[in-house]
């Protein structure tokens, strides 16, 4: 009895629904990511064979470089907290659009008193004036502005996520000790003895 041939029938996958659905995600992360702005201070770091990776919140990022010292607070709803606990120590305030476009900036480094006036400059106006300024000013390790910014930050973390704020130092390979000496006492003013070097990645020896 002959074999009935079953007649063959091409398979066809409907892909619609899949690419509605990936470009519905694409369109929700392009939407809601925050483009990283580039570091104001450009520092050429050293090298290490010690691997640790940065932790990604409760941390505060100090580049030192050129004589200067710039903050990065890590983490929008501290660095809004922070600044308006700063805002209360030096008396003044800022304004709901000031304190979301604080929150989205990277890197600063210009004196308090001039914070206002760099918050709401672009981009490029910020780079300019803060050529202006030696970054944070040093100048006390008690009562300093630099002091000040960490002890907020470090307060402004405890409060909002009950843990304490981690330190990463990212210095310049050639920058001069006593810069580096100034953030490093500032720091062990507030008893925080225990901070991290940011270094890039060197092969370690075979």
């Amino acid at each position: 009895m002959p074999r009935v041939k079953v007649p063959r029938k091409s398979t066809a996958v409907d892909m619609t629904a899949m690419c509605d659905v990936a470009f519905l995600l694409l369109t929700f992360f392009i939407l809601t990511a925050t483009s990283r702005q580039p570091d104001p201070l450009d520092v050429k770091i050293p090298s290490s064979t010690v691997q640790f990776k940065v932790p990604d919140k409760d941390l505060a990022i100090l580049t030192v470089g050129k004589g200067k010292v710039y903050l990065e607070i890590i983490g929008q709803d501290v660095k809004k907290l922070a600044l308006q606990k700063m805002a209360e120590l030096y008396s003044t305030n800022f304004s709901e659009a000031e304190l979301k476009r604080f929150q989205v900036i990277s890197s600063f480094g210009v004196p308090f008193e001039n914070l206002k006036q760099y918050i709401n400059m672009n981009g490029d106006e910020r780079t300019k004036f803060e050529a202006q300024f030696n970054g944070i000013p040093t100048d006390s390790t008690i009562n300093g502005q630099l002091f000040r910014w960490i002890e907020q930050s470090r307060r402004a973390t405890a409060e909002l996520h009950q843990i304490d704020m981690r330190v990463s130092i990212k210095g310049d390979a050639e920058e001069e000790y006593a810069t580096v000496r100034k953030i490093v006492d500032v720091l062990q003013k507030q008893k925080v003895n225990k901070f991290s070097l940011i270094t890039s990645a060197e092969a370690a020896a075979k």
